[in-house]
């Protein structure tokens, strides 16, 4: 029997009061400012949990309300997340279920206001801003966001909001991290790989070389890595390469290589794999893995591209894969690689132990370390035309991962590029469906590896308004949205399956600073490049990567949502005020130099300066307040190391000259900073800072 729709409304109110008076006397632990989302969730997202009830929406919210654990920032996202889904949810035809609606409706507006987050004061925004949060819409997938900073030794997570949940400040210039299931980094330098705790100290560091783009971590514990190795002239002639197009200083090229950690800087290769070892050409009989290129696509033609690139890349033509991706399918034991240049995936048997994967048998496939697959440009192995390339210079290849819509099928970043005569110059996300075949992959005879088609695929509107020629990656969302990382325009993006955008940030650009005199006119400040000022400095990003909030990998970090980059101090308008008031912040020493420290910045500054000045060597050692902030390699010492010239971070002309050195995050108890000599230090001085 129903109850009147005035007595339904009654209950409801009063419940809902209920609600509000108990949620009331609740007081968990939270972050001062927070640590909520933005409302992110559509009725698409509803219906992916159609079997819950609003009984059930209300539970887990009531419960993130009173949960108290360490990470009940955790809960906090997921029941706003619920809230939303809640609201998108039709409206439910029994009187007690309007009654747990309103009632959940009440309770989620006191989870807003324990959060301090009003959802009016995250409205989309557009593209007027610089940088920053651009975009923050309804559907949206809620996660955290892990990309690198501009000066290389600075890591940065995003919260949804746009603010920085978590940040690593590493002593080194790394290329590419990743955070990893325990809460640390992993990151590639030039040529080391380093795993980080929380706090940015190393616990474990392997040298092989020059790394190369890409690494992961291995359900077994181990590392895979990529990493480069160079074929003499000689050595490439030998194997079959036309000499005509053989760069004098050979070619070079990426293998792969599995590293077991064994102590703390130390590794032990189990397993690897070389692209050298499964050639073919078809240039010189008398040369080894002679054969017709059309009838072994299992193998590796040396000879392509490299007269493209003697002509087209004189400069750098020894550069002959560049692969710049792996990935893992622990399914089916297999690895997926993306050399850039044949503008191909590649897909190699994982299960063939070290001597099988230099040869062609062995192995869950039979075929050892041959390809199993490969797909964007047939052309590579003698099938096709231009017209049949479907990758272009592509970037981040990777199987989408099991539970994700699409699971099983190859999403790419597909870059575009300028070849003479077969250019794209517009860049897509494109997804394939590959025809898998137990541990094989279904070819027919004499043709093309298959798919022709797309299962889906991401462009602009038109094609032409999108375009990174270089860097970029992309990666599919538990709601069936997928990331996009346009790497030159530093700016990160969610669209839906329908192409809609609905989550948007820009890397806010990052100025060089340099003071500057011309004939004898007053100072003036630009910003750009020591060598080029008038080219402000990109705020680029080589790869990104999202995260759900009940990630194993965040359980442990301290995510207190903090700053924007945006909000932060600009640097350029600071120095320009700074000058034009003849104020550089608080004088900390002289000696000749003067020192001043400003918002985390001490600026060397010396008038006049002269070319003897210009290439001083000063020094900066920084004492953390916690012990733990210092590097692994540091602890010894008690303080972080660096060290700097003028040249460096800043330029002279005439008779002014000034460097800037920026301070880490963490408290800082004192700093040590003077001008050191091949004979020692030629003068220092102490600053205490406290915390």
């Amino acid at each position: 029997m129903s109850l009147p729709i005035a007595v339904t409304l009654r209950a409801a109110a009063a419940l809902a009061a209920l609600a509000v008076l108990i949620a009331a006397a609740w007081h968990p632990p939270v972050h001062a400012d927070g640590g909520a989302s933005a409302r992110s969730q559509t009725a698409a997202s509803a219906q992916d949990e159609s079997g819950a009830t609003m009984q059930a929406y209300t539970q887990r919210i009531l419960h993130a309300l009173s949960d108290d654990y360490t990470n009940n920032w955790v809960r906090y996202w997921k029941a706003r997340a619920d809230c939303d889904v809640a609201e998108a949810r039709d409206a439910p035809a029994a009187p007690m279920d309007h009654v747990l609606f309103v009632l959940t409706a009440a309770i989620c507006v006191h989870l807003d206001a324990r959060l301090g987050v009003n959802p009016a004061d995250y409205p989309p925004r557009g593209d007027e801003r610089t940088g920053g949060l651009l975009l923050n819409e309804p559907g949206a997938a809620l996660g955290y966001t892990l990309f690198p900073g501009l000066d290389r030794k600075n890591i940065y997570l995003l919260d949804p909001l746009g603010r920085i949940a978590h940040s690593w400040h590493i002593g080194t210039s790394f290329v590419h991290a990743k955070l990893i299931d325990n809460g640390n980094l992993l990151a590639i330098g030039w040529n080391d790989i380093f795993e980080f705790d929380s706090r940015g100290s190393v616990v474990w560091q392997y040298g092989i070389g020059r790394i190369h783009h890409d690494f992961l971590k291995m359900p077994n514990g181990n590392v895979l890595m990529l990493v480069r190795r160079l074929k003499t002239r000689e050595q490439a002639i030998t194997a079959g390469a036309n000499p005509e197009f053989v760069h004098e200083t050979g070619l070079e090229y990426d293998y792969l290589l599995e590293v077991r950690p064994t102590g703390a800087s130390e590794g032990e290769g189990v397993w690897e794999w070389s692209p050298w070892d499964h050639l073919v050409q078809d240039f010189d009989p008398s040369k080894p893995n002679y054969g017709a290129i059309a009838e072994h696509p299992e193998l590796i033609d040396i000879n392509f591209l490299l007269e493209t690139m003697s002509k087209r890349r004189p400069d750098n033509r020894n550069d002959w894969l560049h692969t710049n991706a792996i990935d893992y399918n622990p399914e089916l034991d297999q690895i997926m690689l993306s050399p850039r240049h044949f503008s191909e995936l590649w897909i190699i048997d994982h299960s063939a132990d070290v001597d099988e994967a230099r040869g062609h048998s062995g192995g869950n496939s039979g075929m050892g370390g041959d390809l199993l697959y490969r797909w964007g440009n047939p052309r590579a192995y003698g099938h096709g035309t231009t017209a049949d390339q479907r990758l272009f210079w592509q970037h981040q290849t990777h199987w989408i991962p099991p539970g994700l819509p699409g699971a099983g099928n190859i999403l790419a970043f597909n870059n575009g590029n300028e070849f003479a005569g077969n250019k794209r110059l517009y860049s897509s996300v494109d997804e394939i469906a590959p025809p898998v075949d137990g541990y094989g992959y279904r070819r027919d005879d004499n043709a093309a590896y298959p798919p022709v088609g797309l299962e889906w695929t991401y462009t602009a509107t038109p094609p032409a308004d999108f375009y990174a020629h270089i860097m970029s990656g992309t990666q599919r969302l538990p709601n069936g949205n997928t990331l996009v990382i346009d790497g030159p325009a530093g700016t990160i993006f969610q669209v839906t399956p329908d192409g809609k955008t609905v989550w948007k940030y820009r890397v806010p650009l990052h100025y060089h600073i340099s003071l500057w005199r011309n004939a004898g006119a007053p100072p003036w400040l630009t910003y750009g490049t020591t060598d080029n000022p008038s080219a402000v400095i990109r705020n680029n990003v080589h790869r990104a990567h999202w995260y759900p909030p009940d990630y194993a990998g965040l359980q442990n970090l301290d995510l207190t949502p903090g700053a924007r980059f945006e909000d932060r101090p600009d640097l350029f308008d600071w120095a320009r005020a700074s000058l034009i008031a003849g104020d550089f912040g608080e004088r900390l020493a002289g000696s000749g130099f003067d020192i001043y420290l400003d918002a985390n910045i001490l600026i060397y500054f010396k008038q006049p300066c002269s070319d003897e000045d210009l290439q001083a060597k000063l020094f900066l050692h920084i004492f953390p307040a916690d012990a733990r902030d210092i590097p692994d390699d540091r602890q010894d010492h008690g303080f972080v190391y660096r060290s700097f010239e003028f040249g460096d971070s800043g330029k002279a002309l005439d008779d002014w000259c000034i460097a800037i050195a920026p301070l880490p995050d963490y408290a800082i108890e004192r700093i040590r900073t003077g001008q050191y000599s091949d004979a020692g230090a030629a003068w220092q001085t102490d600053v205490e800072l406290g915390k």
